[in-house]
């Protein structure tokens, strides 16, 4: 775990240094402060790689407000636009844009379509053992390795370590792959970014979380895997990836904070907000807790990276906004 904590203390510093370019008083609106009021239940119901941050977050709050209950649900992305249409939930986390499908059937119940918050940075990572010497790998070769159709133009399939250049010992077996399973937002946005909406091999070891995936991947020379970055251990390594051999990005703060890195996405929370009406205080204010500067600090110490200063005051404005 201690290269997983180096990464959160840089991903802190890196809150702090941007925090610190801003003036006094931004600096002073991204902070949170304890309101009156605040009581009740929130249930969340969505992704599994934002579980550990909702918990983080669930848990702060409640220190400043002793009276507010939550009720987890970690079961995949696509469970939270069901949840969300049918009241079930106050909050849907998501890892993944919403599909035009899942609008609809929301606007369709409600007469209007839901808040998305961009709540959090993170990567899609592609792992190997921590001892693995292959060096990267070009998008063509991801599509070779992970689908069985190669719609991003990949040149067949790639079964085996000889054929990425790899013939050491205990890579003489084909590649064992893993992945998540197709609730999970994190299968679908690879499902899009890596494989051009084409079909998963079959021997692609399906797992119910990011942490199976890279549990997995660690146990064993011959794994390779994807999962969300924020559950990187010791035992495993991020391969760089990119274009071609001698354009591979590394998966760093600065690539995925600049969208370089491939495979960077945001992460999102989902709220049912009438466009007339503020939020109710107790959604509006634990959202407001998550997109101000104690928030972030907790996304930077879970592993994953911060949200721009300026977006966080852009939707931290949205939630008592009346005519949206």
């Amino acid at each position: 775990m201690r290269i997983k904590q180096f990464i959160a203390s840089c991903n802190v510093a890196v809150l702090l240094l941007v925090s610190g370019s801003l003036g006094a008083e931004t600096t002073h609106e991204l902070e949170y402060e304890r309101q009156p009021g605040v009581a009740g239940k929130i249930t969340s119901v969505g992704s599994d790689t934002l579980a550990n941050l909702m918990t983080f977050w669930s848990q702060e709050f409640k220190a400043l407000y002793p009276q507010v209950g939550f009720q987890i649900q970690a079961s995949g992305s696509s469970t939270a636009p069901p949840a969300l249409i049918e009241g079930t939930a106050t909050i849907g986390p998501m890892s993944r844009e919403l599909k035009p499908s899942e609008i609809r059937d929301f606007t369709r119940k409600h007469g209007y379509p839901p808040l998305v918050l961009k709540v959090a940075m993170d990567a899609i990572a592609i792992f190997v053992e921590r001892r693995n010497p292959l060096q990267g790998l070009t998008l063509n070769q991801v599509d070779s390795i992970f689908s069985q159709t190669q719609f991003c133009g990949g040149d067949g399939p790639i079964n085996k370590w000889s054929e990425l250049g790899i013939d050491a010992n205990g890579y003489r077996a084909p590649i064992r792959l893993y992945g998540r399973n197709s609730v999970s937002g994190t299968y679908g946005l690879f499902k899009i970014i890596a494989m051009c909406d084409g079909d998963f091999r079959n021997t692609v070891n399906e797992q119910p979380g990011s942490a199976s995936v890279v549990l997995s991947v660690a146990s064993g020379k011959g794994a390779m895997g994807y999962a969300a970055y924020g559950y990187k251990t010791a035992g495993v390594r991020a391969l760089p990836l990119g274009e071609t051999k001698d354009s591979l990005v590394p998966l760093t703060i600065d690539n995925v904070r600049s969208e370089s890195y491939p495979f960077s996405r945001f992460l999102y929370l989902v709220i049912n907000k009438k466009p007339s009406e503020p939020l109710p205080t107790l959604e509006r204010e634990f959202l407001r807790y998550i997109l101000s500067e104690q928030g972030q600090e907790q996304v930077a110490r879970d592993g994953y990276f911060p949200i721009r200063e300026d977006m966080l005051l852009r939707q931290r404005r949205m939630l008592s906004d009346t005519s949206s």
